[in-house]
């Protein structure tokens, strides 16, 4: 997905945006915790101040009262104090923090996240979260695959961990930072699991996947949160990398093999067995057509299964994770005026409004970044916008999709 920027704080507002919001309870709770962080955090400054100054008597009087009431009246906010006593408190926005990188292949690893406040961990397998992360004082967000299995039992709020798996793109920014430059607490910024390609409890009792690359993600958790659950039906997992030690996920996926009988692995290696066209499927697996299919990997490899489904007239039993829109069409360009947020920009005609809003500073609702879960949409108020997917035009007073539309000419957005 292409790599964007958005402010360095998110209103509370926007969450709903992103997945959904905080419960009432929470949000007393947090407001609670706030102002009494804010009393804390407001006494601990003005206490350490006196201290440099010299002053050891510290016995509360009128003076310290005023003093403290001083401090809690100037630009920090409650959630500044928050940040002081755990930076995973918020109550503007969901955030997580690295804990751990765990190296997969040369070029991928695995991110495990501590959630912060707001943050359900569970979630569907096979769901996507978006993460943003401050590099050179901006935040750029990209959306991932969660690859952990979600929690169960007792439901998670905060202090859970989750899992997604990250592989270095030669052309990826924001990917290669996350696999070679981010550290160990590094506090990022968290949007909701959301995602349609989802696995169902309980699951169908025939499955087959097929993925390609960093395209096992959604549904190595499937199969982990299968093996906990000790619900694995029929499987026929088919697996393409373009050698074996790029293979993410290798030796667990054929542990889980050797655990499960019903579960069986498929291995294609490009350097040995050459690309896995579709057609191989029929001699892979002969039934494929009576399996509920999930399939995940490179454009063409998703292409082609679309048409060799809607071909068999099974379209109804595939399931296709794409990673990014198939933005075929140019616009225009234009300039561009926010009008809330009171900033303009001339844009060429491939730069989605979305990207050009956060590369200004503005605060985009965004979701999936491929035009599929409308969460982005924002109303046009003057001008005219092209989908960059197909060609179609939008005119004033339509709401739009920005992660998929561009400038045709002049246009002003209602943001």
């Amino acid at each position: 997905m292409p790599s964007t920027t958005t402010t360095p704080t998110t209103p509370l507002t926007t969450l709903k945006e992103r997945g959904r919001a905080l419960t009432g309870t929470q949000k007393l709770a947090t407001a609670a915790l706030g102002a009494s962080a804010a009393v804390v955090g407001a006494t601990a400054l003005e206490v350490k101040r006196r201290l440099l100054q010299g002053d050891v008597s510290l016995v509360p009087n009128a003076d310290l009262v005023r003093s403290v009431a001083a401090r809690m009246t100037t630009p920090l906010l409650p959630d500044d104090y928050l940040h002081m006593l755990n930076p995973l408190w918020s109550a503007r926005e969901i955030r997580g923090k690295i804990v751990e990188l765990i190296p997969e292949t040369e070029d991928a690893a695995t991110l495990v996240i501590k959630t912060g406040w707001g943050f359900a961990t569970d979630y569907q397998p096979g769901q996507y979260i978006g993460i943003g992360v401050s590099i050179d004082g901006k935040w750029h967000w990209r959306s991932y695959s969660i690859s952990s299995e979600p929690s169960e039992g007792r439901r998670q709020r905060s202090g859970g961990t989750i899992t997604i798996t990250v592989k270095a793109m030669p052309e990826g920014f924001m990917s290669a930072h996350l696999v070679r430059g981010l550290e160990p607490g590094t506090i990022v910024r968290l949007a909701l699991p959301q995602g349609d390609f989802v696995l169902p409890d309980p699951p169908p009792p025939k499955i087959l996947f097929w993925t390609g690359g960093s395209g096992i993600t959604p549904v190595m958790s499937m199969l982990r949160t299968m093996h906990r659950r000790d619900t694995i039906p029929d499987v026929v997992h088919i697996h393409s990398a373009p050698n074996r030690g790029q293979a993410i996920f290798r030796d667990e996926r054929l542990k889980l093999a050797e655990a499960h009988p019903t579960l069986r692995m498929v291995e294609n290696f490009d350097d040995e067995d050459g690309i896995l066209e579709v057609s191989r499927i029929e001699e892979i697996c002969p039934d494929w057509r009576e399996r509920q299919t999930w399939v995940c990997g490179p454009a063409p490899m998703l292409d082609a299964a679309e048409k060799h489904w809607q071909q068999a007239k099974l379209a109804k039993s595939l399931h296709i994770e794409r990673f990014s829109a198939q933005l075929s069409e140019a616009a225009e360009g234009g300039h561009v005026t926010f009008a809330v947020s009171g900033k303009e920009v001339d844009l060429d005609g491939a730069t989605t409004l979305l990207e050009a809003g956060e590369a200004e500073g503005i605060d985009m609702p965004f979701g999936c970044r491929m035009g599929i879960c409308h969460s982005c949409i924002v109303p046009l108020k003057k001008g005219l916008v092209k989908d960059l997917r197909n060609g179609a035009e939008y005119q004033q007073n339509q709401s739009v999709q920005t992660c998929v539309t561009a400038a045709a000419g002049d246009c002003v957005l209602e943001i």
